[in-house]
């Protein structure tokens, strides 16, 4: 029995939300009674959350959220803590859950592809005519990915059915194997590919997170290691021997899981460095970086 006594809760659920504005207003003056810290994103389509609280907190917002007829199936997502792991909460409405401007509104819940546990998602990608497809942004691939992933290389979500168009056509009769961190991006994700032809289309049910939990499967499979929008960034996945590190220092190449921001506040660059470069580079993610913030400080008086 764990002794943590923090929790991170992470959730999402594709619903209708009437008056979801209203309800976002609401809903951050309730996290903030109960003290939990995180983000939330509410919009006409549903929630998006990560948080974190201790176990009294978090159990209480899990029994309020099943209190709530809209979001009495939803599912959690948890972690155990030694604190927090957010600074301040945020409660907020969007348009979009995940921000993709398709041209055509699509329902998830209808259109999405088909759900696989973590030992069938495990089993699927042992055979050879499988396309394993990451849902995520370039920076979260870099850091860890399933065992011969494909990496889209985009920035932002909404780029995502262009890139299909361009190289995932010739791939229409394989089988397409998506994840994400939590699974709410290839929710949406499979919804797009099915539109754009494809058939044969599945998702990793509750992502990254759900898999390295499966005390089955242990992760097997996940290289590196799992970025997450908290203050831990980085997370183990793969529980077995056959773990290991993938990311790469953007100085020298060694093997890290160490994510920081650039140093010099223009750039923020965010950049995977092992210790010694963080050391060595004091933070910056190049020396024109670290030339700009000493010309910007001025002389010394």
């Amino acid at each position: 029995m764990s002794t943590k006594a923090y929790r991170i809760l992470l959730f999402y659920k594709y619903v209708n939300v009437p008056n979801a504005e209203a309800f976002a207003a609401e809903h951050l003056q309730f996290c903030k009674e109960l003290g939990v810290l995180g983000r939330i994103l509410i919009a006409d389509q549903g929630i998006n959350g990560t948080l974190s609280g201790t176990v009294e907190q978090t159990e209480a917002y899990m029994a309020a959220m099943r209190d709530h007829p809209l979001f009495s199936d939803l599912l959690f997502k948890i972690d155990e803590s030694d604190g927090h792991a957010f600074k301040k909460i945020f409660v907020r409405y969007k348009k979009e859950l995940v921000t993709l401007r398709y041209d055509k509104e699509l329902d998830p819940n209808v259109d999405g592809g088909e759900r696989l546990s973590p030992k069938q998602f495990f089993e699927k990608m042992q055979q050879n005519d499988v396309v394993i497809l990451d849902g995520r942004s370039n920076y979260e691939y870099d850091l860890g990915h399933f065992r011969g992933a494909i990496k889209p290389d985009l920035k932002t979500f909404r780029e995502f059915p262009e890139w299909i168009r361009r190289n995932l056509t010739a791939h229409k009769d394989k089988p397409i194997l998506t994840y994400c961190t939590g699974g709410i991006r290839c929710e949406m994700l499979t919804a797009v590919l099915k539109n754009e032809g494809f058939k044969d289309v599945y998702q990793l049910e509750g992502g990254i997170v759900t898999y390295g939990q499966d005390s089955e499967v242990q992760g097997r499979g996940f290289d590196g290691n799992c970025y997450v929008f908290d203050e831990r960034v980085s997370v183990r996945i793969n529980r077995t021997e056959e773990h290991t590190l993938v990311g790469e220092c953007h100085h020298c190449g060694t093997k890290t899981d160490r994510y920081i921001n650039c140093a010099d506040d223009t750039c923020h660059l965010q950049h995977l460095v092992c210790g010694k470069c963080e050391e060595e580079h004091r933070g910056y993610c190049s020396a024109e970086c670290a030339e700009h913030d000493l010309a910007s400080a001025g002389p010394i008086r």
